[in-house]
């Protein structure tokens, strides 16, 4: 009776087994859409970040994405301003950035690629060419383990992580059903697709505050809506890379302040006003605003001012620090040029 009953145990027990996702299996299954979304925003391929985020994590398994939200091991840095952890990972009590959701640990995630000189040549390559993706964080130091590479894709290829490099965030819920069949009895993760049937993108709701005015009801939902535009469209700003140097900037679509991109980009609102040479907190719409230190010098020898123009503006223009800027053209700081002058922006200015 005993061998009976121990033999359905087992039984049971391998079936359960058969029919349950590994810990690998679940965290693609969770996180798929995150990679795919970044990859829409930033250019990195959806193989690559969900292949970090497993090694990293150990498939969701690991205490700084349990307990801290982060998923890539991240650490604070001198310009990170948000919730910290200590966690022992190269040394004992390291500093670890914190996030409120694994969304924003994957967005972290993104911009610390983009943002950072040394892996600009990565946005150089085949977006889903995973192979050289792989090869090139390892050279760019990401990782100290000399099988960084090797191992990033080997889960890609075991997983067939590629697959997601080909969809786009409308489709990616139905890339995970095609390669996980039995979802299909998932009703959690079915009803995550009904927001897709319609055609539409699922938005992540946006809190907006409203200033009151005495007005009419109409009148009113026609100041919510634009406003509520307004902030949807400052959250979808992309990093771009500058011409000079591959600096990372951004261009305000949207007139807003220092604070707003500060906390949207993981930066401090401190830097961002040095790095730009800001004289007050406002960004108007179509500015260029830096998301890392200027060079001293252009990419180009030579720019003729355009009328209205001041020598901020050509600053921003072409990446360079603005008292490099003066000291070139042997101008006094705050010096406007005229229009058509010629402004040098590597050598400086002959003399007369």
């Amino acid at each position: 009776m005993k061998r009976l009953f121990l033999s359905i145990s087992l039984l049971v027990v391998s079936k359960f087994s058969a029919q349950g996702w590994a810990t690998e299996d679940q965290y693609i299954q969770k996180f798929a859409k995150y990679a795919v979304e970044e990859m829409e925003k930033y250019k990195i391929p959806a193989s690559i970040t969900l292949a970090q985020g497993l090694l990293e994590t150990g498939g969701g398994q690991s205490r700084l994405a349990q307990e801290g939200k982060n998923h890539f091991g991240i650490k604070c840095k001198e310009d990170w301003t948000g919730k910290t952890m200590k966690h022992t990972d190269d040394a004992p009590n390291e500093c670890f950035r914190v996030y409120d959701d694994p969304r924003q640990s994957y967005e972290d995630h993104s911009i610390f690629l983009s943002t950072r000189k040394y892996y600009a040549n990565l946005f150089k390559l085949d977006m889903k060419d995973y192979r050289a993706w792989a090869t090139g964080l390892k050279k760019a130091g990401y990782a100290t383990n000399p099988r960084y590479a090797s191992i990033l894709i080997t889960k890609i290829e075991k997983y067939r992580l590629y697959e997601y490099d080909n969809t786009n965030s409308n489709e990616v819920l139905y890339a995970v059903l095609k390669m996980y069949p039995d979802l299909k009895d998932d009703r959690t993760f079915m009803a995550q697709l009904e927001p897709s049937k319609a055609g539409k993108k699922a938005k992540e709701p946006v809190t907006v505050e409203v200033p009151y005015k005495q007005t009419s009801y109409a009148q009113q939902q026609k100041r919510v809506e634009r406003i509520k535009t307004k902030a949807e469209i400052l959250n979808a700003i992309l990093i771009k890379s500058h011409p000079n140097d591959g600096l990372k900037y951004i261009i305000i679509p949207e007139d807003t302040d220092v604070k707003f991109i500060a906390n949207k980009f993981k930066v401090s609102e401190s830097r961002l006003m040095k790095w730009n040479e800001l004289e007050n907190e406002t960004l108007k719409k179509n500015s260029i605003v830096f998301l890392e230190s200027k060079n001293s010098s252009g990419n180009t020898a030579t720019y003729k001012a355009e009328s209205g123009e001041n020598m901020h503006d050509i600053a921003q223009k072409f990446g360079i620090k603005l008292h490099k800027l003066y000291a070139k053209n042997r101008m006094d700081e705050g010096q406007k040029p005229s229009a058509g002058q010629l402004i040098y922006l590597i050598d400086k200015k002959p003399r007369n």
